[in-house]
């Protein structure tokens, strides 16, 4: 029998990691979406390769002026961001080389799961389809105000930046006509802790 999986989302700096990581405290094994999209283009992993061949070496860290750099050989983050945000084509091409291998390697992370319940983060729960990977869907809700000025903070990302990234995901009511559960997240770090905590306790008999 399949663990039962709950999937959670939200834009971002809505309070995701801080709702996963207290799960994890209670014993929940989680499985992020983030972290699994970031290991895929690992430095020399096979996706890294056709991404280099795609863009060029620019789009490598190091590339040209720093070699010896700890980083050098890494995905430059920040310049594939701008790219692809300015460019829908190239875009659509990334996604439809990495979604497969993430999509692939969330399945196999959430088959191991051994916790009463397993979770899936992923800030596009929704708009990739993931939540047909799990059982139930949780949101980690906050106002888009309130984003936009935790992201800044939190990522030292400029306005433009946040704009676009919430643009790229769904919009808030959109997400949350979609979800079976919401959590709000306008209060303090702890406030997200307790009413996650009772969530647990009061999905623990339903799995």
């Amino acid at each position: 029998m399949m663990t039962f999986i709950l999937g959670i989302t939200g834009g971002i700096a809505s309070g995701k990691t801080t709702a996963t990581q207290t799960l994890e405290t209670l014993g929940i094994q989680v499985v992020d979406a983030d972290v699994i999209a970031r290991n895929t283009v690992s430095k020399d992993s096979p996706a890294l390769k056709k991404i280099t061949q795609h863009f060029g070496p620019s789009i490598l860290l190091g590339s040209g002026y720093d070699s010896d750099s700890l980083d050098s050989g890494e995905l430059n983050r920040t310049r594939l961001r701008e790219i692809i945000f300015s460019n829908p084509e190239e875009k659509q091409w990334l996604e439809s080389l990495l979604h497969p291998l993430v999509r692939e390697s969330i399945i196999h992370q959430l088959s191991k799961i051994t916790s009463p319940y397993g979770v899936l983060s992923s800030p596009l729960l929704f708009e990739k389809n993931q939540h047909r990977l799990v059982d139930r869907t949780l949101v980690i809700d906050t106002p888009t105000s309130t984003q936009k000025v935790r992201a800044a903070q939190r990522d030292n990302t400029n306005q433009q930046q946040i704009e676009r990234i919430i643009h790229s995901q769904l919009l808030r009511e959109e997400r949350n006509k979609k979800a079976d559960d919401i959590i709000m997240n306008t209060g303090s770090v702890d406030e997200l802790q307790q009413a996650v905590t009772a969530y647990h306790h009061q999905l623990l008999p339903k799995v």
